[in-house]
């Protein structure tokens, strides 16, 4: 695949906010700790302390988590190296999508695994693991139980609830399997051969990355969230982090930037089989919403400890939970995820955690053989396929068109006509003057009218080009939106198998510019 880049702020595809974080704003620097450039991780990797026991808790967790998966030789060295205090840790996190959901799922995974491989070659003395964290605990099912391929929606009913990590792989998601029979087999033997959704998507992540080194971490375990029960206590008696996070959004609002991330007094839910609802505080009670379940503060507090698991951190915690279970330097995200991350350094700094470094992930749009040749005939640039239809079109049809469509001299040769009728007019009654620019207002507006019509004309002269150009960005943005973010991988990957190992050849994870990924036209 060929390569082309664009500057995020010439693809309208981005917020003021995400524009002035990988620009360095001044006025944002106090909201992170180190911006991402190679240079600046050697400070990182100085001062990231992590315990030797949380270190020992961490790999017997994953070689739990890992137990029913195959082929583990690589996976498993990958995962003892994380008991050394010379190894770290750069993460991503998405949902539990159904085979892999959005193309971006893909390239947050090879931007981490890509960004573990340029540590290596440039801090040589230290080893660095890239992770992929599940979100098993996201209670959302209508977010997740679908992908989307060449405009098809395949989509997975049940009426499970609860975490969606837990969701029993059952008679409903078998029938919905037959709809997808053109899915790789390596799909369809992670999926057949797991009971519950979170180990068919670690299955089929260790597949399609696992000899890349990246190791799944499912937050969902009870040894792991056991190290996170200070923080569980001091948000459920004290909701510091309600009043941490908040201060540090003002203080955002106050730059004239929009939040992402809203936190609560009690930013965790109550989790059970088939439940993942939030908590809420009223007296000494403790309730938990759209259930019967109540809880005495001491009560309540008597669970944290003895039974961490059945608390679940949300969008605002989740993020200080990963760094505190996982010797981690970076975290590579989407745009939203890099500006709400923004929010929480002020709670880090107050629970004594190391912020890490905020990586955009790439981004990337697929072009295949057919639309590279149209992009060809209509000799478009790489930043033209950002534009507006509409505006394009105007803009192709004025360039290329054999008449004056704007009747600009037509227009001036009117005007002129008036103003020197004007003038002699004056000449006899001064106030026919101004009846003269009146009836030389109304015929230029004539004149703009019959330019519509002269252009449209011109459109329907240009309609192959316009429909190629339409079926240029139908391909560009399918729905309307970015491409990344609806077509599945499957898309390119069921006709080019080195799809993904393509990617890391072109990904560098220090470079945010938008790439144009163009098939040869053969």
């Amino acid at each position: 695949m060929n390569k082309a880049t664009i500057e995020p702020d010439c693809t309208g595809q981005f917020s003021s906010f995400f524009i002035d974080y990988i620009h360095q704003k001044p006025a944002l620097s106090p909201f992170y700790n180190q911006f991402p450039k190679i240079e600046n991780f050697a400070k990182i990797i100085a001062e990231r302390k992590f315990d030797g026991k949380k270190r020992e808790v961490l790999v017997k967790a994953l070689l739990s988590q890992y137990s029913e998966v195959e082929d583990l030789a690589l996976t498993k060295a990958q995962i003892e190296k994380l008991g050394l205090e010379t190894t770290f840790t750069v993460t991503t996190g998405h949902q539990l999508n159904l085979f892999t959901g959005p193309l971006y799922f893909i390239y947050k995974i090879v931007t981490t695994i890509n960004l573990a491989k340029k540590l290596k070659e440039a801090y040589p003395k230290f080893e660095f693991v890239p992770v992929y964290w599940m979100a098993t605990e996201d209670h959302d099912f209508e977010e997740i139980n679908y992908f989307k391929l060449d405009g098809k929606k395949y989509q997975w009913q049940t009426e499970q609830k609860g975490p969606v990590g837990d969701f029993k792989l059952e008679e409903s998601f078998k029938a919905f399997m037959k709809t997808v029979a053109f899915a790789p087999s390596f799909f369809k033997e992670a999926y057949l051969s797991s009971k519950t959704l979170s180990e068919a998507v670690r299955k089929y992540v260790h597949h399609l990355f696992g000899e890349k080194g990246i190791v799944v971490v499912d937050g969902n375990d009870a040894n792991l969230k056991r190290q996170f029960i200070p923080v569980m206590r001091e948000d459920l008696v004290n909701e510091t982090p309600h009043e941490l996070v908040n201060a540090q959004t003002a203080k955002l609002d106050a730059l004239g930037y929009k939040s992402q991330i809203f936190p609560r007094p009690i930013n965790f839910f109550y989790m059970e089989d088939g439940l993942r609802e939030r908590i809420e505080k009223k007296g000494t009670q403790y309730f938990v919403l759209n259930t019967d379940l109540k809880f005495e503060e001491a009560e309540f507090l008597d669970m944290v400890e003895n039974s961490p698991e059945k608390f679940s951190p949300n969008v605002v915690l989740r993020p200080l939970y990963q760094e505190q279970i996982l010797p981690n330097l970076a975290y590579v995200g989407g745009p939203a995820e890099v500006i709400y991350w923004l929010q929480l350094k002020s709670m880090f700094d107050h629970f004594e955690t190391p912020f890490p470094v905020v990586m955009p992930r790439n981004f990337a749009a697929v072009l295949d053989a057919p639309t590279v040749r149209k992009i060809k005939k209509l000799n478009l640039s790489p930043q033209d396929l950002f534009m507006d239809f509409t505006d394009w079109k105007k803009e192709f049809v004025s360039k290329h068109s054999n008449v004056d469509i704007h009747l600009v001299g037509e227009k001036k040769k009117l005007q002129d006509l008036f103003d020197q009728a004007a003038l002699s007019a004056r000449s006899i009654d001064p106030t026919l003057e101004s009846a003269y620019a009146s009836a030389k207002v109304r015929a230029t507006k004539i004149l703009d009218q019959l330019s519509v019509k002269v252009r449209k004309a011109e459109e329907r002269k240009f309609g192959e080009e316009l429909d190629r150009m339409k079926a240029v960005q139908a391909y560009f943005f399918p729905g309307g939106s970015p491409q990344e973010r609806v077509e599945n991988f499957m898309k390119f990957y069921l006709s080019d198998n080195d799809f993904v190992e393509k990617l890391f050849g072109l990904f560098d994870p220090f470079d945010f510019d938008f790439m144009v990924l163009a098939s040869d036209d053969k």
